[in-house]
């Protein structure tokens, strides 16, 4: 019986080690295929923060105010595509920011409006890919209910908390909470297409199950997506973590890994809520290939 565990313990940690090697090797590699990918950058709205400290805890910014972008992405694998995060509520359309308040959203035009202009329809979108929970990355997901939700594991769990953490609003994905719609909690780092061209990246402490995208496009090269590991380009360099961030360890290992994955794939980082950062890529409905 002893030994019978023994091999069953192994055999557990040999599958583990081979899963982990395949997530290395799609990460570092080039695509076994060449995918015919293309990279849209949508508006998903903005936040004007009124008092940038709110976003350092080490009281960084003081006096500081600022206008951060929420941005979303589609990405075309073929004749498959991803839409990376669904930015803001559309029921702020048509509504100014009250700017009486720390954080004051606004938005100014839906995803399936964009989506028409260049040619895709809502239902053409197989997968929403949610690089983490706060409601300024969901608030349009169930316009997108036959789609399956990737998420990370963490955030799929804190989506079902009592109470709920910072900035987590379940009812923005209401079908998948339901049971009415396809769910796919990720852990670790996942090839969303099998062929290494696209890849969740796990990047835990901001919430639970942060993720960053990595979308390996083969005209333009790599391009990263930050999620919420950072939210403007001074993060990085001053190792900046928000007093709401989940775990600060984690934050500052996660802050290091996209950084260096940056440079080691010599990837183009876009940290989605820094406006001189997304306007790397080109202009909607410019795409990126």
């Amino acid at each position: 019986m002893k030994t019978f565990a023994t091999l069953s313990t192994l055999f557990t940690l040999g599958t583990s080690l081979v899963a982990a090697g395949a997530a290395l090797f799609a990460l570092s590699g080039p695509a076994h295929a060449a995918a015919d990918l293309e990279l849209w950058r949508l508006d998903c709205g903005s936040v004007v923060v009124k008092d940038l400290s709110f976003f350092s805890d080490t009281f960084a910014y003081k006096g500081e105010s600022r206008t951060l972008t929420d941005s979303c992405y589609v990405i075309r694998h073929g004749a498959d595509y991803l839409l990376w995060d669904t930015g803001l509520p559309a029921a702020l359309i048509g509504k100014a920011p009250d700017l009486s308040q720390p954080l004051a959203p606004s938005l100014t035009v839906d995803i399936p409006t964009q989506l028409q202009k260049i040619g895709i329809k809502p239902d053409q979108i197989g997968i929403v890919g949610i690089s983490h929970n706060h409601f300024d990355h969901i608030g349009q997901a169930s316009t997108f209910a036959k789609a399956t939700l990737m998420i990370g594991a963490g955030d799929w769990e804190s989506l079902h908390e009592n109470p709920l953490p910072f900035g987590v609003m379940p009812a923005l994905v209401q079908p998948w909470m339901d049971g009415k719609a396809k769910v796919d909690p990720v852990s670790g780092d996942r090839d969303v297409f099998g062929d290494g061209s696209v890849m969740m990246l796990a990047m835990p402490g901001h919430t639970k199950g942060e993720t960053a995208l990595l979308v390996k496009l083969p005209q333009s090269g790599p391009v990263l997506l930050s999620g919420d590991v950072v939210h403007f380009e001074e993060q990085i360099a001053n190792n900046g973590v928000p007093p709401f961030n989940i775990d600060r360890a984690e934050s500052l290992a996660s802050m290091e890994r996209l950084n260096r994955i940056a440079k080691q794939l010599k990837a183009k980082l876009v940290i989605q809520h820094d406006a001189g950062d997304i306007a790397k890529l080109p202009a909607f409905p410019a795409s990126a290939r």
